[in-house]
């Protein structure tokens, strides 16, 4: 597996599972039913933000997008997100990508790493985070509608770097 930064000829090979994931609603908050290009925005980041892509053998496997969590004075936390195309998912490629994201906030300088919006409900997604590193800094609850679930809540997670 290879991660690198994404370009803009990458939109449309991340585009199907990027609509794929929206349209389940398990685990994003954005909008759903979003056309190619009313998507690209919500997904890949302008800088001093980037957007990196997972692939094996030239298929685009996975993606995830990261920057500074907030403006100003916030600026020294990063955030990120993550998507794996779901025909690839349990062979590591979140892994893998949450380790470039821990390493790429480390080396721009930033402090640590705010998540701020994990599905209580997305227990792998828990445990990856956990194991690496982050701590469940608490959560809000029923902020999120699981079609699956109901109302949860959304973890919001923090790595200090």
């Amino acid at each position: 597996m290879r991660i690198r930064t994404a370009t803009d000829e990458d939109w449309p090979h991340i585009y199907p599972f990027y609509a794929a994931i929206m349209a389940e609603g398990k685990t994003y908050a954005f909008p759903e039913g979003q056309s190619l290009e009313e998507a690209r925005p919500w997904w890949m980041e302008q800088p001093p933000g980037q957007t990196v892509v997972a692939t094996v053998d030239d298929t685009i496997v996975g993606s995830a997008k990261m920057g500074a969590n907030r403006p100003g004075r916030g600026a020294h936390a990063a955030t990120a997100s993550f998507l794996v195309d779901p025909a690839h998912q349990g062979r590591g490629i979140g892994r893998a990508l949450g380790l470039h994201v821990v390493g790429w906030a480390r080396d721009a300088g930033f402090r640590g790493i705010q998540f701020n919006a994990v599905v209580e409900a997305n227990a792998p997604a828990v445990h990856l985070w956990r194991s690496l590193g982050f701590d469940l800094i608490g959560t809000v609850p029923e902020a999120f509608d699981h079609p699956e679930h109901g109302l949860v809540g959304l973890h919001v997670m923090y790595h200090q770097l």
